[in-house]
Parts: structure tokens; sequence; C-alpha cells
């Protein structure tokens, strides 16, 4: 008699034999789903399309004289595509006002976007990588800073800069989008300096690093995606802005988005200096955007193999 129990052996199945236990989709339902995700990129395409449209009319306006906006719509050029010229930024060029609104454009966007990136960046350390009572309390009035509207601190502002004496200049309306600009900058890298590991923060003190070494070197590297998308739209806010501009900025001192809003006073008239102006405008924040969308990539690149 034996002693050893029988065992059942399970049945082996060769490799690639398992049957297939997933539901069979029929051919009709494949078509189906083919014909609705072509009609979704259409779609797409097609509302794509129909918001450029407005900006394509705007192009067209810019390359056609003053007689033909004022006698026909900008899509009469596709029958006559000849008539187009660049006459009309020929004259931008030429505009001493347009010209100096452009450079005003420059004075007021470059140091806002430059001061704004540098404060946050410095002021977002201690936020997320140092212990001191308040800091808590410090981020939440940041918080509900950023819901503050624009129209709440003019008021304030324009009695403050006439005390100063800059009412009026390009340093008040730097002084108003920074300063406006600085809760939300604030949060944004407090809460992306937050997500770096603390195993580098902690190393990097065990070694002996100062707080502004590892800021200067660990943070900032880091941080690079961070800081360019902060640019970048505190560069176009700025840029695009117009109701800081009319109320802090005297008309010698008005950026381009000013003064071409004063044109708007007589649109059927200075059509052939607001589209080609609009158009320039709007040219400077996409070079912007694509040239900083370059470096993003590049620090997104060289932070994730840190």
């Amino acid at each position: 008699m034996s002693i050893f129990a029988p065992v059942a052996v399970p049945e082996l199945r060769p490799a690639g034999t398992e049957p297939d236990s997933r539901p069979r989709v029929s051919p009709a339902v494949r078509v189906a789903r083919r014909l609705g995700r072509g009609a979704a990129q259409v779609a797409v395409v097609a509302i794509g399309l129909w918001w450029l449209v407005p900006a394509l009319g705007l192009a067209v306006a810019s390359l056609r004289s003053p007689a033909d906006n004022s006698d026909t719509g900008w899509w009469t050029v596709l029958g006559a595509p000849t008539r187009l010229t660049l006459r009309n930024y020929q004259d931008l060029v030429a505009d001493g006002r347009i010209v100096h609104a452009l450079w005003n454009t420059v004075l007021i966007s470059a140091p806002s976007t430059a001061l704004v990136v540098a404060i946050a960046a410095a002021a977002a350390y201690p936020l997320a990588w140092l212990e001191f009572r308040g800091r808590h309390a410090v981020t939440l009035v940041l918080a509900g800073l950023i819901a503050v509207p624009v129209q709440m601190a003019i008021i304030p502002d324009a009695q403050l800069f006439r005390l100063l004496g800059l009412s009026g200049t390009i340093p008040a309306v730097v002084a108003f989008h920074v300063a406006f600009g600085l809760p939300f900058a604030i949060f944004l890298l407090r809460n992306f300096y937050v997500a770096i590991p603390s195993d580098l923060i902690e190393a990097a003190r065990m070694d002996g690093g100062s707080e502004f070494a590892i800021f200067r070197r660990i943070v900032l590297p880091l941080g690079g995606p961070a800081l360019a998308s902060l640019a970048v739209f505190q560069f176009v806010w700025v840029w695009n802005d117009l109701i800081v501009a009319l109320v802090f900025a005297r008309s010698d001192h008005a950026p381009i988005t000013a003064v071409l809003q004063e044109q708007m006073r007589s649109f059927p008239s200075n059509i052939d200096v607001i589209a080609p102006g609009a158009l320039v405008s709007m040219a400077v924040p996409l070079l912007v955007f694509f040239l900083f969308q370059r470096f993003f990539l590049q620090s997104m690149l060289a932070g994730s193999v840190r």
C-alpha cells in the first residue's frame, strides 16, 4: 500500500494558447469608433480655424490700403490678392508715436517681468524649506491676495504714487505690476519648490551647504520650468495690459495698448494704423513664448536627470 496520496497535476498549456477572454468587437462598432475619432478631429480643426478668422481678417486688413478697407470687406482679397501692400507697415515704422509706444511697452514689460521672477524666486524658498513662525499664515495671505481684482488696488495705488511723485510715469506702472504680480508668483514657485525631493535639501545641509548655496545650486536649476512659465505668464500679462496703463501712464509714457485704444475712437479711418499696430503688438508675446518654450524644455530635461 502506497503511503503517498495522489496529487492532481494541473494541465499545462503552451505559451500563447490561452483563450482570449476579451469580448469581440463587431466591424460596425469599429467603423463607428473610427468615424467618431475622425469627426472629433475634424471638429477640433474646424473650431481652431474659426477661432483664427478674426486674426486672419486683421492680418489681411493690415495689408490693404485705407481706401480698400473702407470700401469692401477683407474677404474680398481672395479675388484680388495683388492689391495687398506693405505700405501700412512702412507708415507704422515711420510713425514716431507708435515706435515710442512700443519702446515704452518694452521699458514696462522687461523690468516688471525680471523683478517679479527674481523676487518671487527668492521669497518662495523660505516659505517652502525654512521653518519659522507664521510661515503657513503668510502662505494663506498670499493665496488670498491672488483673488484681489486689479480694480480694487488702482485707487489706493494712485494716491500713493501721487504722494511719491511717481504718478503718470513708467516706474509707477512697473511698481504696480510688480506688486500685483508677486502674490501669484510667490505662491506658484513655493508650490513647485515643495515638490523638490527633501533628500536633496537635507543632503546638501549635511554637507555644510548654506541656504543661499542650496538655493542657487539645487533649487534654482530644478525650478527652471516654473521660472520659465512664470516669466512667460508675467510678460504676456504686462505686455497686453490696458487698464493699468490708462490709469498710471501719461500720454508720453503710454504703452502700445493705450495708444491703439486711442486710435479706436475713429476706427473706420484709422484701420491702417490699428491693424498693423495690433499685429506687431501680438507678435512680440508670441515670439517670447516660443523662445521661452525652448528654455522650458531644456530646464525640464536638465532637472529630470539631477
